[in-house]
């Protein structure tokens, strides 16, 4: 089952170093070939997917007690793949813009920068949407415990409750019964 693993890592790390090189030379090419270029990358980046939901299904047949390791490969490998998906974006924004630049005879300096910077506040706004959502799930979760221990803490409460009665009716019986036994010592 690691031997499958290891295999799709070789195949995702192949593959993560080709897209990673055309990604760089996107920019510097001729535009029918950058056309083809970013269709091949597209292919490759769905590729690479492909894989990682492979080394996914691969980790969730691995047993317990050596799956943390695989665990931790997959975040990283996750991370790259991020990586590479923004940076193939930033590639074709600059590619889209040289297409612009090139029909409107516009330099693009300017708006390279503002799209470069909407981009990363972009970025930064998916980061803190991302964080928004973790912590209102981890707010439903927390909810959702303390429900439960409210319930459960309800159900001790009755069992008590009725566990006093018992014990206030056996006091009442001792108290009858001692009372007849006294009597019946006293005749």
């Amino acid at each position: 089952m690691s031997s499958d693993f290891e295999g799709y890592e070789q195949d995702f790390a192949v593959l993560t170093a080709e897209i990673t090189s055309k990604i760089a030379r996107v920019p510097r090419l001729p535009p029918d070939e950058k056309k083809q270029m970013v269709a091949n990358v597209e292919k490759q980046l769905e590729e690479a997917k492909e894989l990682l939901e492979q080394m996914d299904l691969e980790v969730r047949e691995i047993p317990p007690q050596s799956r943390g390791m695989y665990n931790n490969r997959m975040r990283s490998y996750k991370q790259e793949m991020g990586k590479l998906e923004t940076d193939f974006k930033r590639s074709r924004i600059a590619y889209s813009d040289e297409v612009r630049n090139e029909l409107l005879g516009d330099d693009g300096n300017s708006s390279e920068n503002q799209r470069a910077h909407l981009l990363d506040n972009t970025e930064r706004l998916e980061r803190s949407s991302r964080r928004l959502e973790a912590g209102y799930q981890i707010a439903v979760e927390t909810e959702q415990i303390g429900q439960e221990m409210l319930e459960n803490l309800s159900h001790d409460r009755e069992k008590i409750q009725r566990a006093r009665e018992r014990l206030r009716e056996t006091d009442s019986n001792l108290g009858k019964s001692s009372r007849i036994l006294t009597g019946m010592l006293r005749r």
